[in-house]
């Protein structure tokens, strides 16, 4: 097929390197034009994809119309804050549209598959989610991930596009799930690397993991989505890759606040985007919104938007009441089940 991907990042580059490899006809878009020249003369994407050799040959466009001109299929690959922005230009597309962007939408509470149906209303749209760090996708590392969409149709198109012997692609029609599950694992995350900051062992990632997707769970199914989307690879399997992992840009945002750092300064040199950190604000609204309660994630959102002490905010969490492990169950979604893309029933309130 002939596809186009929207974001020349690290994940973007990877996703193209991988379906380069099963012979698609490739065109990636960027607007950082030293970045698509690096990837022209040198064959890198240096720091995004650190001695990753790339394909000389593939399309690098600057100019967003001529990249998706006579494409089959587009993968959206932006920062969440940039999506409705580029793809507002797209509304005329018909084709399958993947988004691989981990995020959801401060004003409406939309995931980016919502976003992209109100963007791009004609398009079939589907997601990609899962414990995926660019830099291991791209040197070939045994990988594992969903293609979901509400079109059975879509989620499989994604599978086969996307699978190659290294990197096995399951599917789900809980996109919502899917993507919640990748979105709200970037703030808890954060959280994980202030652990690590601050000197902590892995007794106490640990305990934050496994009360983190107690929490993420509850969000979810408020939100619409399915509970057993959040044991599988787009919930446990990218919560448990992001906490742990040296490669994640999240987990490295909260050690170096952990350390002592000031927000200011991490975001100023960070080489790209910390999703959980626009998430986190978007989560905190979202949570208030349906009255669900997320310990963990507001005081992430408390160390990041209202200054809060870290060591005080840890001491909020381990200080709160206590409580038996398995009391209550999952609270019921309130009314019927929401479209796939999130909650878009709050942006009138």
């Amino acid at each position: 097929m002939k596809i186009t991907i929207l974001g020349s990042g690290a994940w973007g580059s990877a996703l193209g390197l991988l379906l380069y490899q099963s012979r698609h006809q490739l065109t990636l878009w960027g607007n950082l034009p030293e970045q698509l020249e690096m990837m022209r003369t040198r064959g890198r994407n240096e720091p995004a994809l650190p001695g990753i050799d790339l394909p000389r040959d593939w399309r690098l466009e600057a100019g967003l119309a001529r990249a998706v001109e006579g494409c089959e299929a587009i993968v959206v690959a932006v920062p969440s804050q940039f999506v409705r922005e580029v793809t507002r230009q797209l509304g005329g597309f018909q084709g399958p549209v993947f988004s691989v962007t981990k995020g959801i939408e401060y004003e409406t509470g939309l995931t980016m598959s919502g976003v992209l149906a109100s963007t791009m209303p004609g398009a079939a749209i589907g997601a990609l989610s899962g414990p995926t760090l660019a830099l291991e996708v791209a040197r070939g590392v045994p990988t594992a991930i969903v293609s979901a969409s509400s079109d059975p149709e879509t989620a499989r198109l994604g599978q086969s596009l996307f699978h190659r012997p290294t990197f096995r692609v399951y599917t789900s029609q809980d996109i919502l799930g899917v993507e919640l599950g990748g979105a709200l694992k970037n703030v808890i995350a954060i959280g994980a690397g202030v652990c690590d900051g601050l000197g902590f062992g892995d007794n106490s990632k640990a305990a934050l993991i496994t009360r983190a997707i107690v929490e993420i769970r509850r969000l979810g199914v408020a939100c619409g989505a399915q509970a057993d989307t959040f044991s599988g690879l787009s919930g446990l399997g990218d919560l448990t890759v992001t906490c742990f992992s040296r490669l994640s840009r999240n987990r490295g945002l909260g050690e170096r606040l952990g350390r002592g750092e000031t927000l200011s300064h991490i975001l100023a040199t960070m080489a790209a985007v910390a999703e959980g950190h626009p998430t986190a604000r978007s989560v905190h609204h979202l949570s208030a919104k349906l009255g669900v309660s997320t310990p963990i994630m507001r005081e992430v959102y408390a160390m990041l938007y209202e200054g809060k002490d870290i060591r005080q905010a840890v001491a909020d969490l381990t200080g709160r009441e206590q409580k038996a492990e398995d009391s209550g169950k999952e609270p019921p979604a309130a009314g019927p089940p929401l479209s796939a893309g999130g909650p878009d029933r709050l942006a009138n309130k």
